[in-house]
Order: C-alpha cells, then structure tokens, then sequence
C-alpha cells in the first residue's frame, strides 16, 4: 500500500532527505507498508511502489580489500563483486556483515541509502543508472524511496559509474 509522506524545508525527515534538501536536489518521495519478515527489501520496494525493478536500485556496503565501499545496483540485477572491485582499485570484494553496514551507515539494513550515510565511503553506482531519467533508492528507512536522477545521485555521493551489475 501506498502512502504519502512529506518533507517540507526546514522540516524534519531522514538524513537523506535533509541532505537533499540542504543540496538543493530535486527528488520525490514515495512510502510504502513494509511486511515484517520480508529480506527482499529492494523488490519488495519495485512490486509496493509498482515500479520496473530496473529503476530500483539496492544500497550494499561491499568490503574491497578490508576497506567498506557502496555498491548501487538495479534490484533485478546481481553485484558482480570482481568488477566492484577493480571498479574500486581493489582485487578482492566481499558483502559487509550486516551488523557493521548498519554501524558504518547510521541506517538499518533494508532502509540502508546511499546517500547522507554516517561515514563517507567510496560508491559505484552502476552504469545502467545513467540510461534512465529517474532512479529510486532508498531513504534512509524501511518503507521508503526516494526518487532522483542518477546524475544527481552520484553528484551527492560522490559516486564513480561503472559496469558493476550482472543481469540474469
């Protein structure tokens, strides 16, 4: 189900959302119930939100080389983690725990957003992001998506583009 939120300037929201604000970008805001109990949070967003799952992406803390970074990929993609780390410099990639992604990140896992995180961190977004107008990525909470432009998302990330997704 569907719900509105509203962030209003000067107005209280996560720290995604502030941050967006306080950079001037433009972005929507889109709610929806989050089920207790479900793990596929980014399709789970696609199929509430009634979107195409390849304009959802899903935030992922990847460790390179001992060194925690962020992946951005489509939700109906895979994280091909050779290519995130040569991507990144590195040669050897490995998913975060989730413990330590919540704590390098300030979110909790299925709300995890790549943007306004509690510690700055090397990001990629996928480079199939820049084939589209709009992309949804979390947050900053389970249950909510925010919608932007890719160009826009790795300005505010500081994200470097790249080849990181695989499509089944």
């Amino acid at each position: 189900m569907k719900k509105t939120i509203s962030v209003k300037r000067g107005g209280s929201g996560t720290p995604a959302t502030v941050a967006l604000i306080a950079a001037g970008i433009n972005f929507s805001i889109h709610g929806y119930e989050h089920e207790a109990g479900a793990q596929a949070f980014g399709a789970e967003a696609a199929a509430a939100l009634h979107l195409d799952p390849a304009v959802v992406f899903k935030t992922l803390i990847v460790n390179v080389d001992e060194m925690p970074t962020v992946a951005i990929v489509p939700v109906n993609a895979m994280l091909d983690l050779k290519a995130h780390a040569a991507r990144c410099g590195g040669r050897k990639a490995v998913m975060a725990e989730q413990d330590a992604a919540e704590r390098l990140t300030g979110y909790v896992v299925g709300g995890i957003s790549p943007i306004a995180q509690k510690r700055k961190l090397k990001t990629v977004l996928d480079a199939s992001a820049l084939t589209l107008d709009t992309i949804y990525v979390s947050g900053g909470r389970r249950g909510l998506d925010i919608g932007l432009s890719p160009t826009d998302l790795a300005l505010v990330t500081d994200a470097l583009t790249g080849s990181i997704a695989r499509f089944s």
